[in-house]
């Protein structure tokens, strides 16, 4: 450990630029899964900009609540079923799960497939309930 500390020390450029380099590789790999958006900014941009909201929970999840006018198209299914989304493709794409960490796969998964506008709920459904935002059952 001290030598750690000397070697970081003697060579406090090197470090400095391995630590800034690794913190901008995993701001880019997140923003190649989707830009992350907050709940309201989601609204905002159904409303605004006509945006996609695609759940991808299973569907027993989907059922329990979910965000209405939202399409279910569960995550392991989502390159599977990649035909039903090609008709959103001129459309902004919101992505979301419970926790966000599904959307940002799939956003990458889906980028290499063609589509450009993806954006992903931050924090996921759980974001969204805790903003108080509606959520309709099936």
């Amino acid at each position: 450990m001290g030598n750690l500390i000397e070697f970081a020390s003697n060579h406090y450029i090197l470090v400095s630029a391995f630590f800034l380099l690794w913190a901008l590789f995993f701001v880019l790999e997140s923003r190649r899964g989707g830009q992350s958006l907050t709940p309201q900014l989601a609204t905002n941009m159904v409303n605004q900009k006509d945006a996609v909201i695609v759940d991808l929970r299973d569907s027993d999840e989907f059922r329990a609540g979910h965000i209405a006018g939202s399409i279910n198209i569960p995550a392991g299914q989502a390159i599977d079923r990649i035909a039903e989304l090609e008709k959103y493709k001129d459309k902004p794409l919101i992505l979301t799960c419970d926790m966000g960490t599904k959307a940002s796969h799939l956003g990458r998964q889906l980028r290499t497939k063609g589509f450009s506008d993806l954006y992903r709920i931050q924090g996921g459904l759980n974001a969204w309930r805790s903003a108080s935002l509606p959520v309709v059952k099936a």
